[in-house]
C-alpha cells in the first residue's frame, strides 16, 4: 500500500491535536508478547515510543520477559512450572528471573532504544525501592504482591529527558529476597503512582471481542460499570481477566484512560494515541 503526499499530510495533521493533548503528559506502556519477540514488531514499537518521546510525551516502558526466562531455564535444564497462570518461582528460578529481566532483556531494550535515536535508561524495580512487595501466596513461591511504589527515580529520569525502561522485579519487605512481579500489575501500579494520563497494555489479542472468533466484534470503548457483566457473559475470560482487572484498578485510582492493544499490529501505539480511528479497547 502506498500513500500520496496529500494522504501523508492528512495523517500528520490528524495527529496534531492528539500531540497537543498529550504533550507533557505521562504514558506508561507495558511491553511484552509477540511485539517483544518478533524483530519487525520490536522495531515498530521502539520507533513508536521514540516518536512519542520526541513530540514531548513522557513515555515510561515497563517490560516482562516470560519467553526469555523460559529459554534460560531450559538452558540450565530446569522446567518452567505454572500455578494459576503464574510462574512458580523458587530461589533458583528467582536468580534467573533477576538476571534475565534486570540484565539481558532490560539492557537489550535500552540499547535498541538508544541505537534508534532515543534516550533511554534502564531501571529495575529494586532501584531506590521503586517496587516493594510481600509474598503473594506460598503456592507461587517468590512471586510478589506490590505493597508500595516509590516513583521518584522514574520521575527524575523523565525530568532529565530519559525514557525509563523498568523491569518488574521488586524488593521484599517481608523477607530478604527479590520478588517476581506480574508485568501488567507493575505497569498499572506505576501508572497510578505517576499520575499517568494513559496506561497501554500491549498483548497478543486484538482487544476485547464480543465474539472471540470474530475481530469485527471488537469493543472499542468499555466503561468500568460494564466489566462485571462482560466477565459474567464470558466476553472477558481466562488470561484477559487479570489484564482487565489491572486496567480497572488503574482507572479507579486516577489514570485517565487504559488501553488493551494488539502488539502484533505494527505501530498500534501510534494508531491508538494519535489518530481518530483507534485500534484496540479503551477502558474508562
Amino acid at each position: 500500500m502506498s500513500y500520496s503526499h496529500v494522504e501523508r499530510a492528512q495523517v500528520l495533521a490528524e495527529a496534531l491535536p492528539y500531540i497537543q493533548t498529550y504533550y507533557g503528559k505521562t504514558v506508561v506502556v507495558k511491553y511484552g508478547g509477540n511485539a517483544m519477540i518478533s524483530e519487525a514488531l520490536r522495531q515498530a514499537v521502539i520507533s513508536d515510543i521514540i516518536l512519542l518521546h520526541l513530540v514531548g510525551i513522557r513515555v515510561v516502558v515497563v517490560h516482562g520477559g516470560g519467553p526469555e526466562i523460559t529459554d534460560m531455564l531450559r538452558k540450565i535444564g530446569k522446567t518452567s512450572r505454572f500455578v494459576d497462570g503464574l510462574r512458580y518461582t523458587d530461589e533458583e528460578t528467582m536468580d534467573i528471573v533477576q538476571q534475565v529481566l534486570c540484565g539481558k532483556v532490560n539492557k537489550n531494550l535500552v540499547a535498541t532504544l538508544n541505537r534508534m535515536g532515543g534516550k533511554a535508561i534502564g531501571l529495575c524495580g529494586m532501584d531506590a525501592g521503586l517496587f516493594q512487595a510481600k509474598m503473594l501466596d506460598e503456592k507461587y513461591g517468590l512471586v510478589g504482591e506490590i505493597t508500595q511504589v516509590d516513583p521518584r527515580l522514574v520521575v527524575d529520569a523523565l525530568e532529565d529527558g530519559y525514557i525509563p525502561v523498568v523491569s518488574t522485579v521488586a524488593q521484599g519487605v517481608d523477607a530478604d529476597t527479590a520478588y517476581n512481579i506480574n508485568a501488567d500489575t507493575a505497569a498499572a501500579k506505576l501508572a497510578v503512582a505517576l499520575g499517568a494520563e494513559k496506561l497501554i497494555l500491549l498483548t497478543d489479542v486484538r482487544g476485547l471481542l464480543r465474539d472471540p472468533g470474530d475481530e469485527g466484534t471488537l469493543l472499542r470503548v468499555v466503561e468500568l460499570s460494564r466489566v462485571p457483566g462482560l466477565i459474567k457473559d464470558g466476553v472477558i475470560q481466562g488470561g484477559m481477566i487479570p489484564k482487565v482487572d489491572c486496567c480497572v484498578e488503574a482507572v479507579r485510582s486516577g489514570v485517565k484512560r487504559t488501553h488493551i492493544l494488539d502488539g502484533r499490529i505494527p505501530h498500534s501505539i501510534l494508531i491508538e494515541l494519535l489518530s481518530d480511528e483507534g485500534i484496540g479497547t479503551m477502558l474508562l
